[in-house]
């Protein structure tokens, strides 16, 4: 992070605060207006010196435009009108909650403490929403491929749905809604990235294709070898469960103790669910025979391993904690403009 500070007062006066604050680069302040007009030779000037002064509101734009040509990501930090093309053109704009009317309308973000020590827990706040959302979207968006293709194939096939209702919310609830609330409330540090759409997509659609096919494949495997329809679904439902499960897994990591002890209760609520005669009346299941489980399980653990690998090799990547992005929000911006 470098700090510059740019000031309509005097150049001696400005760096006579710099100095006392500590600002690097004080000793050498430039006064603005013999500065020029050409973005290349400003901007080497601006990545050079630290401290400007008799800066008009225009050149503060233009030196906000500057650095951003050469590739800083810019925060702007102003209270007066003579601030606000430069806060809204910034790519973070922020205003003290005691300035003008213009430049907290302008400004992303407004500090009502006039505290810059309370920035540090926004961003990190910011991060944790961004980086959950980003990590339970993924979550549905491949429940909406797999079902859709489920749907699809179905009738294609012109075969009985592999399904009840009661089927899908068990898998639902313990791949999905359950997992889906915690991991949505969990501390995150990831640093937001743009291109949301296409990582979640990057992910929600060969991780939907790998589900449904598997469980698909599972259930035409059950119902040439028996004529139990109910036997035929449940070897779906325990496929695409696992698959289910095996996403989750995935975007639980990097795992700690109440992730695992997360992932570990809905893998043993499942369990139940199958081992009581009481859960299997309930969900509507009855265990195949052993044959065809132990083809379920051999197919569903294909279907896992192709999950893992193929997204490997597709170079697909989940932003997680394990980034080595951390520590002091603030601390993270490459270059920030007073």
């Amino acid at each position: 992070m470098t700090v510059k500070v740019i000031s309509g007062d005097s150049p001696v006066t400005v760096a006579a605060v710099a100095r006392r604050v500590g600002v690097p680069g004080a000793d050498d302040p430039i006064d603005a207006r013999t500065l020029t007009d050409e973005p290349g030779e400003l901007a080497a000037i601006m990545e050079t010196h630290a401290v400007f002064g008799r800066v008009t509101p225009h050149q503060k734009r233009a030196m906000v435009h500057a650095l951003q040509s050469r590739g800083h990501e810019v925060a702007m930090t102003g209270d007066g009108v003579n601030d606000t093309l430069a806060l809204k053109d910034a790519d973070i704009g922020v205003a003290m909650g005691s300035g003008s009317p213009a430049a907290r309308s302008v400004a992303r973000f407004v500090l009502l403490s006039n505290d810059f020590s309370t920035f540090p827990a926004v961003m990190a706040e910011g991060r944790r929403v961004i980086g959950n959302v980003e990590r339970v979207a993924n979550l549905f968006l491949t429940k909406t491929i797999y079902a859709f293709i489920l749907a699809l194939a179905t009738g294609v096939a012109t075969v009985t749905y592999p399904f009840v209702p009661r089927h899908l919310t068990l898998i639902s609830s313990l791949t999905i809604g359950i997992p889906g609330f915690f991991l949505a409330l969990a501390p995150n540090e990831t640093r937001a990235r743009p291109g949301f759409l296409p990582r979640v997509l990057r992910f929600a659609i060969p991780a939907g294709v790998v589900a449904a096919g598997g469980t698909f494949a599972g259930y035409l495997l059950a119902s040439w070898q028996t004529e139990n329809l109910t036997q035929s679904q449940t070897t779906a439902v325990i496929v695409l469960f696992i698959v289910a499960f095996w996403v989750l897994g995935m975007l639980a990591r990097p795992y700690n103790g109440w992730r695992t002890s997360l992932i570990g209760g809905m893998a043993g609520l499942f369990i139940l669910a199958l081992a009581l005669p009481a859960g299997r009346a309930f969900f509507d299941l009855a265990l195949p025979p052993l044959d065809i489980l132990v083809e379920a399980l051999i197919l569903a653990g294909a279907a896992c391993v192709a999950l893992e690998f193929g997204l490997r090799l597709a170079k697909w990547t989940m932003p997680t904690a394990f980034d080595g992005v951390g520590g002091d929000a603030l601390g993270r911006q490459r270059r920030k403009v007073n």
